[in-house]
């Protein structure tokens, strides 16, 4: 059989840019986006656009038609949700049991299944691929684990060849439809707006280098194997800001603000959304789970398996900031 390439999600950040890398090696691609009139992320690229709805069987049974590898990107990637069993847990199982059952149905040769970090146990210290997270309080973390415990549970029982991949939090180009909540701070920087400093800690990843190592596990990885995308040390946001203001002048480091005063003010902000509906800037979990954390990652064996080698994540977060000024901010 010809290969023939399904990117589900294909117009998100991670979907978007992983398309472009495999039109650009002469790749059969099948970009599956949920709404195909809303291509514009997509348009100059060699492949096919269709419609993809994880959730939905049919839409997904005829997505896999004559498929041989599936990188499964498609997700809810959302913290916050005034229902989030029914708004994101479910929808993430769902489209897990969709992709893989009918995956396995048509014949597909090699699933490539897009985890995140956050479906590992952040009290291990580096974070390996032989652990799983506990935490229940943010529903996108804990959609994370429970879709990959799915995933590898369908894998075993349907007989797929299936790796998954774990990034850390992405930045870059291309950022598709929105901003992502990761570039959505970068953003906030840049905006010189941010009345204190969070004192967050994340593990930051280039987005093309997250999309260097999907392919590599394509090739490379090894059957049943789960592999880390990110950098081995994290960032604080402080650092962020000093990064910014050396491309702004003039952009601003604002002062740190206590974790006590700032879980009150993600409380104030949580009971506002559950009135209003709107998801809110700062979560408590947010906050227990990032201010002054500890999120260093052991990537040795993405680096011993697959050559996974990322550019340094100052490195990655400057040129995540010159994107975001070049494209909502030319003239600045």
């Amino acid at each position: 059989m010809a290969e023939k390439i399904l990117v589900t999600g294909a117009n998100g950040h991670l979907g978007n840019n992983l398309v472009r890398a495999l039109c650009a090696q002469g790749k059969t691609v099948s970009a599956g986006i949920r709404q195909t009139s809303n291509k514009t992320t997509l348009e100059g690229l060699d492949c096919e656009i269709i419609p993809f709805d994880m959730v939905d069987r049919a839409s997904v049974a005829a997505a896999m038609e004559g498929v041989t590898t599936v990188y499964h990107v498609a997700a809810v990637f959302r913290h916050w949700a005034r229902h989030p069993v029914k708004e994101i847990i479910q929808p993430n199982l769902d489209g897990t049991r969709n992709v893989l059952e009918l995956a396995a149905q048509k014949g597909v040769a090699k699933v490539v299944y897009v985890s995140s970090i956050a479906a590992l146990d952040y009290a291990q210290v580096p974070m390996n691929e032989s652990t799983w997270n506990t935490i229940t309080s943010d529903p996108y973390i804990h959609a994370k684990m429970l879709s990959e415990k799915l995933a590898w549970e369908l894998a075993k029982s349907l007989g797929l060849n299936m790796v998954s991949v774990l990034p850390a939090a992405i930045v870059g180009p291309n950022l598709g439809d929105h901003l992502t909540p990761t570039m959505g701070f970068l953003a906030h920087v840049l905006s010189n707006t941010a009345r204190f400093d969070v004192n967050f800690t994340m593990n930051y990843v280039h987005v093309e280098d997250v999309v260097a190592g999907m392919i590599a596990a394509t090739e490379n990885g090894k059957n049943g194997s789960r592999y880390i995308l990110g950098n081995e040390l994290p960032l604080t946001s402080g650092r962020v800001f000093e990064i910014a203001k050396t491309i702004l002048p003039h952009i601003r480091k604002p002062p740190l603000i206590d974790k006590a005063s700032l879980l009150q003010m993600a409380k104030t902000l949580e009971a506002a959304s559950r009135e209003s509906g709107q998801e809110p800037l700062l979560t408590s979990y947010g906050v227990e789970l990032y201010y002054d954390a500890d999120t260093r990652l052991d990537t040795s064996r993405a680096q011993k398996e697959l050559g996974f080698s990322p550019r340094n994540p100052e490195e990655a977060i400057q040129q995540a900031l010159k994107y975001l000024i070049q494209r909502f901010a030319p003239g600045i």
